[in-house]
Formats: C-alpha cells, sequence, structure tokens
C-alpha cells in the first residue's frame, strides 16, 4: 500500500481502512511469510488519517508459531501506541489441507490450546485497560467509535464481515472468494483466481456458489445476532417476531445452553425467558452460538473448546 493508492481510494468514496498486522515480531512475521516493520504500518496508519478515513482498524492474530504470551504482549503493547479506532484479534486456524501457503507452517511451532486462552484472556484486559470496549468475537473499538456506541444503544449488527451498524443492508462484495448478501440470499464468488478471472473477462458473473434462507434459518440468524451481539437472549422477542414457541422449537438446544448454565457461562433470568452471556461465556460466545446452528454437526458442536479458542 502506497500513498498514491491510499488518495485514488479516498477520492473514489472509500472511508474505511484495515490493516492486516497479525503480529509485529520479526520471528512470528518470518514464520507466516508476512515480513513488515512497523514503521511501514504506522506510516500507512498516518497517511489513511491525514486523508479521513475514519475508524480505522487493525487485524491481529493470535495462535501464531513462535508466539507466546509475553511476545504478545510486546505486539499489543505497540499496537496501543499506534492507537487504532478499531481490532480485531482472530484466533488462528491451522487447516495445510486446505490453505496452500500455510503447509509450510510447522504444527509443532503453534502455541498449545492452554497459551491461546491465556493470550486471549490477556488481550482483553490489556486492550479494556488501554480502553477499548470489548464488542465480543474477537472485536474491540474506541468508546467513541460507532461500533461501541452501537452495542451500548442495543443497535449493533452483524453479518459475516464481522460487526456494522448497519440492519439489514444489502452487501455487494467484489474480489476473489468475496461473500455478498442480498436480501436472503448469499452467494461466493469463485476462490481460484484463474476462474474468477476468466469469468470477469468474459463479461459472465464469476459467483461459485450460493444459498437462499429458509425460515428456519432466519430464526436461527436472529438468535445467535442477540447473543453475538448483545450477550443476550430475548426469547419472547423471538417469539413474537416468528410466531413460534421458543421453548418447543429449540427444546434440543434448550439442554445443551441448560449444560451451559451449569458450567457458568450463561444464566437463565425472568422465569427463563431471557438468557444472559456471563463475563466468561463470553470468551466462549462462538461456541455458545454454535447451539443454534444447525449446520454444525453435534459431534462437532461438542468437542472440547481448545479449537474454538
Amino acid at each position: 500500500m502506497d500513498n498514491e493508492t491510499l488518495q485514488v481510494l479516498r477520492n473514489i468514496g472509500f472511508n474505511r481502512i484495515s490493516l492486516g498486522v497479525q503480529d509485529v515480531e520479526l520471528k512470528v512475521q518470518e514464520a507466516v511469510n508476512r515480513v513488515q516493520p512497523v514503521e511501514e504500518v504506522a506510516a500507512v496508519l498516518t497517511e489513511a488519517r491525514r486523508l479521513g478515513f475514519r475508524s480505522i482498524n487493525m487485524d491481529l492474530i493470535y495462535g501464531l508459531p513462535h508466539q507466546t504470551l509475553e511476545s504478545f504482549k510486546k505486539t499489543l503493547s505497540t499496537i496501543i501506541e499506534l492507537s487504532p479506532d478499531r481490532l480485531s484479534v482472530f484466533n488462528y486456524a491451522h487447516m495445510p489441507d486446505r490453505f496452500r501457503s500455510q503447509k509450510h507452517i510447522h504444527a509443532e511451532d503453534l502455541p498449545s490450546p492452554e497459551t491461546k486462552l491465556a493470550i486471549l484472556e490477556t488481550t482483553i484486559a490489556i486492550l479494556t485497560d488501554a480502553g477499548y470496549v470489548y464488542i465480543g468475537m474477537d472485536h474491540f473499538a474506541k468508546p467513541d467509535d460507532e461500533l461501541a456506541i452501537a452495542q451500548r444503544n442495543n443497535q449493533l449488527h452483524r453479518n459475516f464481515q464481522g460487526y456494522t451498524t448497519h440492519k439489514e443492508c444489502d452487501l455487494v462484495a467484489m474480489g476473489v472468494s468475496s461473500i455478498s448478501q442480498i436480501g436472503d440470499v448469499y452467494y461466493q464468488n469463485q476462490h481460484d483466481m484463474r476462474l474468477y478471472t476468466d469469468a470477469v473477462e468474459s463479461d459472465v458473473h464469476a459467483i461459485n456458489r450460493g444459498v437462499t434462507l429458509s425460515r428456519d434459518d432466519r430464526i436461527r440468524r436472529a438468535v445467535i445476532t442477540q447473543l453475538i451481539c448483545h450477550f443476550e437472549l430475548d426469547k419472547d422477542r423471538i417469539e413474537a417476531d416468528f410466531d413460534i414457541v421458543f421453548d418447543d422449537y429449540f427444546a434440543d438446544e434448550l439442554e445443551e445452553i441448560g449444560q451451559f448454565a451449569q458450567d457458568g457461562l450463561v444464566s437463565v433470568e425472568k422465569q427463563g425467558r431471557e438468557l444472559l452471556v456471563t463475563g466468561t461465556g463470553r470468551l466462549l460466545i462462538r461456541r455458545i452460538c454454535m447451539t443454534f446452528d444447525a449446520y454444525i454437526p453435534k459431534r462437532t458442536a461438542t468437542q472440547g473448546f481448545s479449537r474454538i479458542i
């Protein structure tokens, strides 16, 4: 990214930017083939601010090879000094059979699940101490950022791109493997560069696959959205919106939620009409939401937390 490209993007209307930092430790960067000095990141950030980009985000990844709790603390300290408006701190998923670029990463160099959990807990503590609001599901924002304000006002939403302040907006994505959402239709472009390029140059669509949501999909999406955005679930609201009896419709799922309640991850309030996610449960909100995902086999959903963390 150079200044000229940034200027062009701003001129044609782009108003947000996200920088993929991942980690600032050289040993980690070399292991994942993403060497980029902090000075380069800072220069792009400074120029983006000068040009008027707002809510500038930085991506970090925990669980990368050679990362330790102490090394990631140093990364966080450096990033806090740069003071981005938002931070996304993602869990690294090691799937070399699916992603060719991961084949050179050695599994034995990856931190243990226990270390990853410690990194996640420490990250939340350090960033909140620095003034960031923990939005949830890997995301943080400054208190005056739109995301934090929307969450306080119970107006936060989420799509497959992450948290958003825009409700039910069509999302048209451009580029290889990108995903669009128009109404109740989701579709994904070709993930193969050659196939995508051939389609574009032939003036035909580059869509690889898609799905139209069923009524059950929409109900489950509403349930998961409440949990993932606000860490609570109002059964009465779901019943009113979809004309169902929640406890009957989700009888099997509520048995699993009962186990989460015993584990201290959720609490049941208002005579069973409301679920609240506890502080500990927020660390595992992804796993709690998986309970209501009809597309995840139960044998996968009931596995341990380490792969999710």
